[in-house]
């Protein structure tokens, strides 16, 4: 067995699990009217209450020598300071120096990496004022309105959640439209209705070379080109990326051209030019505020106390229901309707970077990593999947988020939904005996009603854990505390696991078989290199197309 599952924290929290694994919550509430303040955390307007989950006090004693034995706290300084702790790649993980408003000198491989930041948040404002302001103008003079973002995973996902999160301090002016999918509909689809004289192209790709993003962006400049005198395309085009001569050769003006670097995942890009779409739509005052109150959660992350730190709380409970009760997926719920993207964001920031077998040293784990994560917003769910979490035969924490004000106040619709943002915790923690259930059915003048039969069928057992999440409202600042909590939570689960969060190389895998079948789809006669099912299919769609 690994040196993980083997150690003493490790083997305590197995032994503790037994005992917790009897208790209910309900009983724990009961016997303790202090739990919400012993288990709840807040941080710049926003609580994070985890009150509601299968822990007493020694579970949380166990948990934290956990991330004192993994070295929670030296990791985390050795991410700030740059060493390149993604070591399969030998790069740094430096997504924080982003949000760093102090411009502090920081140096890799002999650069100072704060120079070049603010030299593209520079380019980032300049432009984007210029969008916003309509003085940046296409090839026959009209205002640009019409944005549309062409990139895959972290340059699709980021700024697509982040822009609608935000929608209420977008401009009235601009149109936002996000394009991912090598399905050529996606894209179609897409542009169908605008207009090529007032539309802008960003393409999103570090190197500008993957394959799904400068197939639709050549599919748009074709578009572009078709309908636009000459070379006209290129004023309509914008990149951003890290191989800037790719791009000037497809034709983008070098002043259209916006830095990535290595040093800078994917999935953690949205602080840098990756979110050109989202100061495009809500202005780069409103941009620095969501990277501010990402800079307050990485203050926070680096200075905090362990057992008084956020994002080491959401991960050390991820771990103890990931690895101690068998738990393998994860809900995310936020009963805010700008945040319906969020739960798609988490799947790939949590699954692509912990999705992972091998450890640091190159050996397969013997531990469960990553959960699956999944979700929806708001009350929608609720007639969806929550039957599932009510009565189902899995155990399903779960995050639930909401904000206290609403940006649209119609009627009574927020107090309904925070209504059922309340209820549901409670309910999935507290379950439904079979006392409550006749005294609901009496309170409703419907006794006569009841029934043993009825009562197997009524009646849950609850138990099942929740954090909850509640800020003041959802602006730029909040969004950033927000985002920045899952990253460092799911930074502190890769540190406990041993493994490299910061690398995909499964994602590229099947990208290269995808390269090899490309070319047989156009030959003729059958295909046979493969297994015989991947053969049969080939065939098939050879013989059906």
């Amino acid at each position: 067995m690994s040196h993980l599952a083997q150690s003493p924290a490790w083997k305590a929290l197995e032994a503790h699990q037994k005992i917790v694994a009897q208790f209910h919550m309900r009983e724990l509430f009961k016997k303790d009217p202090c739990r919400f303040e012993k288990f709840s955390l807040h941080l710049n307007g926003m609580l994070l209450d985890y009150s509601k989950n299968l822990i007493n006090e020694e579970t949380m004693q166990l948990l934290l020598a956990l991330a004192e034995q993994a070295g929670v706290k030296r990791w985390a300084e050795k991410m700030f300071s740059g060493e390149k702790i993604n070591t399969t790649e030998k790069r740094a993980a430096l997504h924080t120096a982003l949000r760093n408003p102090s411009r502090k000198p920081l140096d890799l491989d002999g650069k100072d990496i704060m120079r070049e930041v603010q030299r593209n948040l520079d380019h980032m404002r300049r432009f984007s004022d210029a969008v916003r302001s309509g003085n940046a103008v296409g090839h026959s003079g009209k205002s640009f309105t019409d944005v549309v973002n062409i990139g895959i995973g972290g340059s699709y996902l980021g700024p697509l959640m982040a822009s609608e999160a935000l929608k209420p301090y977008g401009s009235p002016y601009l149109r936002l439209h996000f394009v991912s999918n090598v399905d050529g509909t996606h894209l179609a689809e897409t542009i169908k209705p605008l207009n090529p004289e007032s539309t802008l192209f960003i393409i999103a790709s570090k190197s500008f070379t993957t394959q799904e993003t400068m197939l639709n962006a050549n599919s748009a400049r074709q578009w572009l080109l078709a309908r636009l005198p000459g070379e006209a395309a290129a004023g309509h085009c914008v990149a951003i990326t890290a191989n800037p001569k790719e791009a000037t050769k497809f034709g983008i003006p070098a002043n259209h051209v916006f830095e990535m670097w290595d040093w800078v995942g994917g999935r953690y890009s949205l602080w840098s030019a990756i979110g050109l779409p989202v100061a495009i739509s809500v202005g780069m005052d409103n941009f620095n505020e969501l990277l501010a109150g990402a800079n307050l959660m990485d203050e926070h992350f680096l200075s905090a106390p362990l057992a008084r730190n956020m994002p080491v709380i959401l991960a050390l409970l991820g771990i103890w229901y990931n690895n101690f009760f068998g738990a393998d997926t994860y809900a995310v719920l936020p009963y805010d309707q700008y945040l319906r993207y969020l739960p798609v964001y988490l799947q790939q920031l949590e699954m692509e970077s912990n999705g992972k077998r091998i450890d640091r040293a190159g050996e397969p784990v013997d531990y469960a990593t990553a959960p699956v994560i999944w979700g929806e917003a708001g009350t929608s769910g609720q007639h969806t999947f929550y039957q599932l979490m009510y009565q189902g035969t899995r155990l399903i924490p779960a995050d639930f988020l909401a904000s206290c004000e609403t940006h649209n106040p119609l009627n009574e619709h927020h107090a309904v939904l925070l209504s059922h943002f309340f209820a549901q915790s409670e309910a999935l923690m507290q379950g439904r005996t079979e006392s409550e259930l006749k005294a609901d059915l009496d309170a409703q003048g419907a006794i006569g009603e009841y029934s043993e039969q009825r009562a197997k069928h009524e009646t849950f057992p609850g138990n099942q854990p929740s954090n909850s999440i509640l800020f003041k409202k959802l602006d730029p600042k909040t969004l950033g505390l927000l985002i920045a909590l899952y990253e460092h939570k799911v930074f502190v689960e890769g540190v406990i696991w041993n493994i490299n969060s910061f690398d995909q190389w499964g994602v590229e895998a099947g990208k290269r078989l995808a390269a090899r079948i490309r070319s047989e789809l156009t030959s003729n006669g059958k295909t046979g290199s493969h297994d015989a099912s991947t053969n049969g299919l080939i065939n098939c769609y050879k013989l059906y197309k």
